[in-house]
């Protein structure tokens, strides 16, 4: 219960914050239609695109809630519920903003997977949602935490996808599914890119969860 109760207020918080979220759904068409000609690039720039719009709109949601959290916790809320709740609005979100361009992609470009491209963009808008949460724990001013994600979509984009620093990015799952959606290949990228994206996912929220868990923590006193 007290998980839905947290999912409901952050879509609350995402829907207050209209201009915010009218940006966030902007910000993934202006990747792709800056490399529209190009089917592989706009496909992989449209992904990092909503992998970082997610992200960020769920780092603003983390530090907006950083009053309502410790009220929560007073009234019983565990610190997963409230992890949860958080993920389960914001993933809600991303998985929304995927379906959507993925059917703009569907009807503009020819891709050679079209279910791979849409399991590409579902999983960028998985991953994104802990990976926000995480540098909104780590991170309490929004300036810190934009700039963090920033530093880590830029270089997403430019590091070479073969190479390890590539491989030790957040995104680097959906870059390697979406090889396999534009330009075919081995069925095994597949699975490797979701390989990735879980054990980021897990590092993310388990990292969130740490750090929420010490800095939510109840004070125990003795007994009289």
């Amino acid at each position: 219960m007290t998980t839905l109760v947290v999912a409901t207020l952050s879509a609350r918080e995402v829907g207050r914050r209209w201009a915010a979220l009218a940006l966030v759904i902007a910000l993934p068409f202006w990747f792709y239609l800056v490399r529209r000609d190009a089917t592989g690039q706009s496909m992989r720039m449209l992904t990092l695109g909503i992998g970082w719009a997610i992200s960020t709109l769920t780092l603003f949601v983390v530090n907006a809630s950083r009053s309502v959290d410790p009220r929560l916790r007073l009234t019983g809320a565990s610190v997963l519920s409230i992890i949860g709740g958080r993920l389960l609005a914001m993933t809600g979100v991303g998985v929304a903003l995927a379906a959507g361009y993925w059917a703009l992609t569907w009807v503009d470009q020819d891709v050679l997977h079209p279910w791979a491209a849409a399991l590409m963009m579902l999983v960028s808008a998985v991953v994104a949602a802990p990976l926000g949460s995480l540098i909104g724990a780590l991170l309490p001013r929004e300036l810190e935490g934009a700039l963090a994600l920033f530093s880590v979509v830029a270089v997403q984009m430019l590091a070479d996808p073969a190479g390890l620093t590539a491989k030790l990015m957040p995104f680097w799952s959906a870059r390697e599914i979406g090889t396999y959606a534009v330009d075919g290949g081995s069925l095994d990228m597949v699975g490797h890119g979701l390989a990735h994206a879980g054990v980021t996912w897990l590092i993310c929220a388990g990292g969130t969860w740490a750090v929420f868990q010490w800095r939510l923590r109840l004070a125990r006193y003795p007994e009289p």
